[in-house]
């Protein structure tokens, strides 16, 4: 089983995502994130991450933060394109005994949006969304997307662009591979263990091509 994250490893989505945080913060009257500091939180939940950003947030103004980006957010989501190469890379990994899935921390509402969208929804047998569950970095939805597939930890690969992906993978027992073209780059991605840090969608393709 590979399992890939969706924001910043499939789809280049960081910056817009990260842009939106920063308007809708500003608009319910918290002080903006910088953009990395946005960035870094993409891949967690709603609630953790509006905890990391903005410690002392109350009830009332995290729920006006979500609605506000929401609105911000979901008019532009069609906007973020594809990796150049991410199509012909999971053309390319389709076999019969593979299962190609996506453990995300977007909503089920807006992965089905990107799935639209990108056409990209035939390649993957699964998916599991952060809104389905614990947050990454908690090991549940790589779990729950091997008992869907039947195989073993030993049996599955993880594909993320952020500490996230790469701390869930370790969580679950799983091997991982970190892209350094998303949210977090190489030095952080560096301080979490994976079997490769690849800068681009076709190193990707060329490791895995080795590594499979």
């Amino acid at each position: 089983m590979i399992a890939f994250d969706w924001d910043g490893t499939i789809m280049d989505s960081t910056g817009l995502i990260a842009q939106c945080v920063r308007e809708a913060a500003t608009s319910v009257g918290l002080v903006p994130p910088t953009m990395s500091a946005a960035k870094s939180v993409i891949g967690m939940g709603l609630l953790p991450a509006l905890e990391t950003l903005f410690p002392t947030i109350e009830t009332e103004q995290r729920d006006q933060f979500a609605r506000r980006f929401r609105e911000i957010y979901v008019p532009r989501d069609h906007e973020a394109p594809l990796y150049d190469g991410i199509r012909e890379l999971l053309q390319s990994l389709v076999a019969d005994d593979r299962f190609l899935v996506v453990a995300t921390g977007k909503p089920r509402v807006g992965l089905e949006r990107s799935f639209a969208y990108s056409g990209l929804k035939p390649f993957f047998q699964y998916s599991r969304c952060g809104d389905e569950g614990f947050s990454k970095p908690h090991p549940e939805m790589l779990q729950q997307l091997m008992k869907f597939c039947g195989v073993e930890p030993a049996e599955t690969l993880m594909i993320g662009d952020t500490t996230h992906d790469l701390s869930m993978a370790q969580a679950a027992g799983t091997d991982a591979v970190a892209v350094t073209y998303g949210a977090h780059p190489r030095g952080i991605l560096q301080t979490v263990s994976a079997r490769a840090y690849v800068d681009t969608v076709g190193e990707l393709r060329q490791w895995l091509e080795s590594a499979l």
